[in-house]
């Protein structure tokens, strides 16, 4: 008799599951068993992510292209979820998006925008679900921060408020849950190789010569592992362990110095 996988009987929705971090965190679930749900706006991406998942893991698989950013994308997509009457036990809050420049010169929607994604929908998909976790005593939420939530952003100071307030609210929960059997964890990774850098243009900042980016795959394994060990904070690479275990005793206008070097354009 095959030996049962970890996931088998559960389902995990993962957002912004259509390329980098995302789709690879989906991807480790399913080889373990689960059942996935996965959402972006991208259609054609998601269907193919699906069909590849479902087919080399043999899981089922859900696709429902959707825009989180947009006010009551969270709510929407529960009622869609319901709808096929799936029960989602494990939560997957990876959507998200930054932007590097000044705040002076952004464009307010984009920065907004930010806000809506990052924050509000991840806050509206944990609402719903969160309860129904502690009742069954199992599952849990896997929240993907950065390395930017350990200190404020220069140069891009609302992607790094955002993260702050993902960092924080995982620990909150990690708290509350304990000794329930439900698992809080929040994965927060340094620079890493995914279309992210991309649409934030961080890229282009002097932070992409501080060292190498990390394979979004390689992130996304640690954050599995450390969400099934209910481990609080993950931090990816070692040498982001060491600046982010810093940040508490650099004087506060020299850390901010610091991180404005760091994302100042080349």
């Amino acid at each position: 008799m095959a030996r049962k996988r970890k996931g088998e009987g559960q389902t995990a929705l993962v957002t912004g599951a259509s390329y980098g971090i995302g789709l690879d965190l989906a991807e480790c679930f399913a080889k373990d068993g689960y059942n996935l749900i996965l959402t972006a706006r991208s259609a054609d991406a998601l269907k193919q992510a699906g069909d590849k998942l479902s087919s080399q893991y043999k899981v089922a698989v859900a696709t429902i292209p959707l825009d989180l950013g947009v006010p009551g994308g969270g709510t929407v997509l529960a009622k869609q979820i319901a709808a096929k009457n799936i029960a989602v036990d494990v939560l997957v809050n990876n959507a998200g998006y930054g932007i590097a420049g000044a705040m002076d010169g952004s464009k307010a929607e984009e920065q907004l925008g930010m806000v809506d994604l990052n924050v509000r929908a991840l806050l509206e998909l944990t609402q719903i679900y969160w309860p129904s976790m502690l009742k069954n005593k199992r599952g849990g939420i896997l929240n993907v921060a950065s390395t930017a939530a350990f200190q404020p952003g220069p140069l891009m100071a609302t992607y790094y408020a955002t993260k702050a307030f993902v960092l924080s609210i995982s620990e909150a929960l990690w708290k509350e849950a304990e000794g329930t059997g439900v698992h809080a964890s929040c994965l927060c990774p340094g620079p890493t190789t995914s279309k992210f850098r991309e649409r934030a243009g961080t890229g282009k900042t002097r932070l992409s010569d501080a060292g190498p980016a990390m394979p979004s795959m390689a992130v996304a394994k640690l954050g599995y592992r450390g969400f099934q060990k209910n481990t609080r904070v993950v931090v990816t690479g070692l040498r982001n362990k060491i600046l982010a275990g810093a940040v508490p005793y650099l004087p506060r206008t020299t850390l901010l110095g610091i991180v404005k070097n760091l994302q100042s354009p080349k």
